[in-house]
């Protein structure tokens, strides 16, 4: 008996102290945080054009299908892919929307171990590959006798990329984002799919 009322005493301390530090912590944030610190999720009424909210919920959405297509989960070896750039076929060509395909190639990592190899795009490997592992300098500033930065590596057999179009109208906007896999040995076009949105100007 004596032992439950200690474990009970205990458990109970526990609970209050994990109660004070939630409580301490919640203190600790200034007062808007919300404000400051909105949820990715949401849509801001400040913002026009694609938000956050259309980063998250379309790479969520397209992972899911992509890693649940038939092609994929029957295929015996992984699949070796490489994740490209975004065209961006928008009215602002400053947009960077290749935050889409980034985030996409996260969640492919995250939830396509031991179906989907990921294979670091070409030009960025070569860059790495020839900071990293380069010869030494010769008179002329120029790399020695070192490692040839366009070389070696696993080759990818699917490459993975997006396009996002836009249909401009007076108040709003209609964005087409779509995202395609193609083998890269045959130049079929395994998967698609696509995140459609409708925004304000």
């Amino acid at each position: 008996m004596s032992f439950m009322c200690n474990s009970f005493r205990v458990s109970s301390v526990f609970t209050v102290a994990l109660l004070a530090l939630a409580a301490g912590c919640s203190q600790d944030r200034p007062r808007d945080y919300a404000s400051q610190r909105p949820d990715v999720g949401q849509l801001d009424e400040r913002d026009r054009g694609l938000q956050s909210k259309d980063v998250v919920s379309a790479t969520d959405q397209l992972a899911v299908d992509l890693l649940q297509a038939p092609e994929l989960n029957a295929s015996r070896t992984q699949w070796t892919m490489v994740v490209t750039n975004v065209e961006n076929q928008t009215s602002d060509p400053r947009y960077n929307l290749d935050i889409f395909t980034e985030r996409f190639r996260v969640n492919l990592n995250r939830y396509g171990k031991g179906r989907v190899t990921l294979i670091e795009n070409k030009a960025k490997f070569a860059d790495l590959r020839s900071r990293e592992l380069g010869g030494e300098r010769d008179d002329f500033g120029q790399g020695g006798g070192g490692v040839d930065a366009g070389s070696g590596g696993i080759q990818p057999d699917y490459a993975l990329y997006g396009r996002i179009i836009e249909m401009p109208n007076r108040g709003t906007s209609y964005f087409f984002c779509q995202f395609n896999v193609t083998d890269l040995r045959t130049r079929q076009q395994v998967w698609s799919n696509a995140y459609e949105v409708k925004v304000a100007r």
